[in-house]
């Protein structure tokens, strides 16, 4: 399995100008070969690789030609996914970059982990640049290098890193656990906890109130407050999206598969009402991120992540099967119209979740039985 290391390298001045240099070429030649392919319809490598390889080649003769050819695959891949948006009846419009990171391969970098140094191509040869690796990835630190990709940020130059790493030695185990995603409480599983923090609410409640009165405001330092807020938020909802899926496996056990709801197009599909506290937080909601730091965390701990269809997992009672709307009470109260069973609607939500997997499996529903502390005996973090 793959995974990404994001190290800082430390460049000295003269290697900066080669690194900017290197990636104003490479972001050129993406753009030219996005062009052509979006003017000429055309989003097949080899047909690109024909069309423009030569002429590219003579208007940056400093460039590696590898290093060239990673910029139309790069090219090749933004035009694909436009393409397909467009196919979709989505809106798309041609792929362009102001400054696309450079992709390095094993012919054009070399990274030795003992020296903490990396060997990069550039339009005057390679250089040799020291580099950190955080603590949080050390554990990475020493595999085999794929590929890596050299991002600028601030005047700070990030290699992210691709290394491949062993699969783990986990025994599957026959557990399914239901996941209930949700904007009141984060996460709620049917092994009964429930997961996320509350202050994530408030925290985005008190941002956007402060986006609102600076976009009222209008003046340049309250867009330039604006654009600081935009990558705080952005810093934030990856921290949260972080910290829910690593509690989420951590209360799972090895091995055994988590099952969460597939919530794609749930942003066409709701019936929320617009312009409410509910609807933008909706909008706001980063699952997609969410479900790519969930994958990879169960990964590591050998467990499968599965997505099943959304519909009626909130109005159907996991006890007897009865659905109807009405059965939901309020948003925390569940309480089923034909047996009477009653429990916390998120957490009646999970066993609905997971017995409606193990029933698509051909197997039998785990049934939750009456749990007298439905709404009061779980596990909050």
């Amino acid at each position: 399995m793959d995974r990404t290391i994001r190290i800082q390298l430390k460049p000295t001045h003269e290697q900066k100008q080669l690194l900017d240099e290197t990636t104003r070429q490479f972001t050129q030649v993406f753009n030219a070969v996005c062009a052509y392919g979006w003017q000429h319809s055309e989003k097949n490598g080899v047909r690109l690789h024909h069309a423009t390889y030569y002429d590219l080649r003579e208007a940056y003769p400093r460039l590696n030609a590898n290093v060239l050819i990673q910029a139309r695959i790069k090219a090749t891949e933004a035009l694909k996914s436009a393409f397909d948006r467009k196919a979709k009846g989505r809106k798309a419009g041609q792929p362009q970059s102001r400054q696309c990171p450079i992709r390095y391969n094993e012919r054009t970098s070399v990274l030795n982990w003992q020296t903490q140094e990396v060997c990069l191509s550039t339009v005057e040869g390679r250089i040799l640049v020291p580099f950190q690796v955080p603590p949080y990835s050390s554990k990475y630190a020493g595999y085999q290098v794929t590929t890596a990709d050299l991002c600028i940020r601030n005047e700070r130059y990030w290699l992210h890193v691709v290394v491949s790493v062993p699969e783990p030695d986990v025994p599957q185990s026959d557990e399914v656990i239901g996941v209930d995603l949700g904007l009141n409480r984060p996460a709620v599983t049917s092994n009964r906890h429930f997961l996320g923090s509350r202050h994530w609410k408030e925290v985005e409640r008190r941002r956007f109130r402060l986006r609102r009165k600076l976009q009222s405001k209008g003046t340049k330092s309250a867009k330039r407050h604006l654009k600081k807020l935009s990558g705080r938020s952005l810093r934030f909802h990856r921290d949260c999206d972080h910290v829910l899926s690593k509690r989420i496996v951590e209360h799972a056990t090895p091995g055994s598969t988590l099952v969460i709801e597939n919530l794609t197009h749930i942003r066409s599909t709701s019936k929320i009402r617009k312009k409410t506290e509910t609807s933008r937080r909706l909008h706001s909601w980063s699952f997609a991120q969410f479900h790519t730091f969930l994958s990879y965390k169960a990964q590591e701990r050998g467990m499968q992540v599965v997505k099943i269809d959304p519909r009626h997992t909130s109005q159907t009672c996991s006890q007897c099967g009865h659905q109807a709307r009405n059965n939901r009470r309020s948003q925390s109260v569940f309480h089923c119209r034909s047996c009477g069973y009653q429990l916390n609607a998120d957490l009646n939500a999970a066993y609905n979740i997971r017995d409606k997997f193990c029933l698509a499996q051909g197997g039998t529903s785990v049934l939750s039985g009456p749990l007298s502390d439905g709404l009061s005996s779980h596990a909050s973090v």
